[in-house]
């Protein structure tokens, strides 16, 4: 059980041209919290590169709000870089990642923070349902899941984003990876620690339009997969092996043939499609080596994960 008494909730907002977004969010976040008095709040907006008039924005909202903490990263790094940079400022004894687009309600926080007090240290926010999204969206997210929980040895909360409570303990542990490709999740689902959910519905975005297309989700799977799990590598290794086999077979069969009735004349079309199937498995199985071999190479030059150009404290 976490101690009843007075609690410093830091919110971790990454913005990315969320101009239309910040003045509804913060007068949403003001009227959830007005009443919580046990509840210290600090508010760590990241900037990750808006190239629109969200840092000023953010400034001017700062002069009215002592609670709000600017981190200006020094161009667009990402989504999970701008987390990151989020983590590790909060000050706050737990501490909630959430967008300004209010699909993740902050009245569940509340629950959240009930659930933490009697003693887990992670509280996973859980949609009920996803009927606010396309049909693509949710049919390949359903996938994703599917096939990242099946292949990778930690398996990852279906339905899940990154809105969660996470007790400090929590963030240092997070702190501590040293990946500079970080797929957040699968980083919130390794260090464990002892993890409830509460469930709310998610409603449609309040303003601004997603910064995620196909293009960059598809990638953003990718991400998961790699960071996760090397089982795309031993499944070329099986692939390879029954290939062979099958051309062995076929190999026995086309000798045991000519030895009974004797030489044919080769068929063109069939020769054609084994050496692109056979070329094309080759292409795919080198493409899945190249994307681990990439993903060592980019780890290898330790970069930090974000650049900061600026921390806008309150009295600055």
């Amino acid at each position: 059980m976490h101690a009843a008494g007075p609690v410093t909730l830091s919110l971790v907002i990454p913005v990315f041209n969320e101009e239309d977004s910040l003045d509804g969010f913060l007068v949403r976040i003001g009227q959830v919290f007005a009443r919580e008095a046990q509840i210290g709040l600090e508010l760590v907006f990241v900037n990750d590169g808006s190239t629109d008039a969200t840092l000023d924005r953010l400034l001017r909202h700062q002069m009215d709000d002592p609670r709000i903490r600017i981190v200006d990263l020094s161009r667009n790094f990402g989504k999970e870089a701008a987390l990151s940079a989020g983590l590790q400022t909060a000050t706050g004894r737990i501490v909630v990642p959430i967008d300004v687009d209010l699909q993740d309600p902050p009245e569940v926080i509340l629950q959240m923070v009930a659930r933490w007090r009697e003693g887990y240290e992670m509280v996973l926010g859980h949609r009920i349902s996803r009927r606010n999204d396309s049909w693509a969206k949710q049919t390949s997210a359903n996938w994703f899941y599917r096939l990242h929980n099946r292949i990778a040895e930690q398996p990852l909360p279906e339905n899940v984003g990154d809105f969660r409570l996470m007790d400090r303990c929590v963030v240092d542990a997070l702190l501590t990876l040293p990946e500079s490709r970080r797929f957040m999740k699968g980083l919130f689902a390794w260090v464990g620690f002892r993890t409830t959910h509460v469930d709310y519905e998610r409603p449609e975005r309040a303003a601004g339009k997603s910064k995620f297309n196909g293009w960059r989700l598809w990638n953003f799977a990718l991400e998961g997969i790699t960071s996760f799990s090397t089982e795309p590598l031993r499944i070329w290794t099986y692939l390879g092996a029954a290939v062979s086999l099958v051309s062995f077979g076929i190999a026995m069969f086309i000798v045991t043939r000519t030895l009974i009735y004797g030489v044919d004349l080769p068929g063109y079309a069939s020769l054609m499609v084994a050496v692109t199937f056979l070329g094309g498995l080759q292409l795919i199985g080198i493409g899945v080596l190249g994307e681990y071999l990439g993903r060592t190479y980019i780890e290898a030059k330790h970069r930090p994960v974000f650049l900061v150009r600026r921390i806008y404290e309150p009295k600055d």
